[in-house]
């Protein structure tokens, strides 16, 4: 059985292991990158947070109850929901181990949703209301990621992380990575800071202004919003994160970089799910909307929920189409439900029964056969012969288990000869 004691190998350590994935050479365990990302989506979030309980009880299974997520990948990233979720599972909490096990994630949800998104007697009194501000005033979600994260910076976090947001002043994306935090001083802000950040969805929470100092005197002021409005499936803002990460830190031993090396990439994709089945809006409808109905129509934020999902869809789209031109299919796993209906489908509903259904759906997209995105119809469709979300998740879990034992290994026999790191963190 393994020991968890020492998870973090030394950064040197690190990237040779990420470097024999990059540059061409063949594929074996302990050489691929392994990247977790988890989408935006609110209170949705219990929907990972199902998915990914099942996945760590899976390591557990093989390799002994203390394994955490954290252990597993080289990287993990979420937006929004997504990524508190993250700084959830990468944390340093007791003893340097994950604040939380995955299974704790929707205890979370349930416990804190209903004072997140207090819900309103009046649909009437909330939509006025939220034309004049935020239809929360995010004064308990702050309050309760400070108390959980604390001091925390995103250099602490247990494994690199990537956490999406979108600056209102700049107009641009800000994506704050435990790699750019030791390299920036500028932007290794607090985790809950860049949490709070990222899940200030516009008309819902108010934006977020916080600053950064580097210790000189220098300081960095950031405005945020939610960063869906950008990438809310950080798919391929992560991987372009870490291969930027694999170029810079040692250009003789990385170089030549070839597009066909992401294949070596092993990546799990979890979303919130979606409504693209279900054709809530047609041209017609949409043509006679105003400034209001783009903002609030049946309970949803049209305008946002939109733009939500072409971002998450588009980068799947194109992460299909990477992955499969490379053939490496097996290496891209996406799980994602795109029959959402009523209640289950917005990003608020923080009522006990519909908080009860995010898990229901959660375990049924486990249930559901393996799909992939049809990069012409934008459809899901199933993988024959590729079984059920959790057979594949098993799986996954098996080469995750695999690769993590192999780097262990090389890194004894390394230490053994006197050629690898001897620090204790590795």
């Amino acid at each position: 059985m393994a020991s968890y004691a020492c998870r973090r190998p030394c950064e040197s350590c690190r990237t040779r292991a990420m470097a024999g994935s990059v540059v061409g050479q063949p594929v074996s365990p302990g050489q691929r990158v392994t990247v977790l990302t988890i989408d935006g989506g609110g209170i949705r979030g219990l929907i990972p947070g199902t998915i990914l309980a099942f996945l760590e009880a899976k390591l557990q299974e093989l390799d002994g109850p203390d394994a955490r997520l954290a252990d597993y990948f080289d990287c993990i990233a979420g937006t929004s929901t997504g990524g508190l979720i993250t700084a959830m599972l990468t944390a340093p909490g007791e003893h340097g181990r994950p604040f939380f096990a995955a299974k704790d994630i929707n205890r979370f949800y349930l416990d804190n949703g209903p004072y997140i998104f207090p819900q309103t007697r009046s649909a009437l009194t909330a939509v006025i209301a939220s034309l004049r501000r935020p239809r929360y005033s995010g004064k308990y979600l702050r309050g309760k990621i400070r108390e959980m994260l604390g001091e925390t910076r995103m250099c602490d976090t247990l494994t690199d992380v990537v956490i999406p947001t979108f600056d209102v002043k700049l107009l641009q994306p800000i994506i704050f990575s435990t790699y750019d935090a030791r390299s920036m001083p500028l932007k290794n802000a607090l985790l809950a800071d860049v949490c709070i950040g990222t899940s200030a969805a516009p008309t819902y929470l108010p934006a977020y202004y916080f600053q950064t100092e580097d210790g000189s005197g220098k300081t960095r002021e950031y405005n945020l919003i939610d960063g869906g409005v950008a990438a809310n499936n950080p798919t391929m803002v992560t991987m372009t994160q870490i291969t930027k990460k694999m170029m810079c830190k040692d250009k003789e031993e990385l170089y030549p970089v070839k597009a066909s090396d992401c294949g070596k990439f092993l990546v799990l994709s979890v979303g919130t799910g979606s409504t693209s089945d279900q054709g809530l809006y047609t041209a017609q409808e949409c043509a006679g909307w105003g400034i209001i109905r783009w903002l609030r129509n049946k309970g949803m934020a049209p305008i946002i929920d939109i733009f939500m999902a072409a971002s998450s869809d588009l980068v799947d789209i194109h992460a299909a189409v990477l992955f499969q031109s490379l053939h490496s299919d097996g290496n891209y796993l996406r799980i994602q439900d795109n029959s959402l209906r009523g209640a289950a489908a917005t990003v608020d509903a923080a009522t006990p029964e519909n908080m009860r259904e995010l898990v229901r759906i959660g375990e049924r997209m486990l249930a559901q056969r393996v799909s992939r995105v049809n990069v012409e119809t934008g459809r899901y469709e199933e993988v024959r012969g590729a079984g059920s979300n959790a057979d594949a998740l098993a799986g996954f879990a098996r080469q995750l288990s695999e690769e993590r034992r192999t780097r262990i290994w090389r890194r004894r026999g390394s230490v053994a000869r006197g050629t690898g790191c001897s620090k204790s963190s590795c």
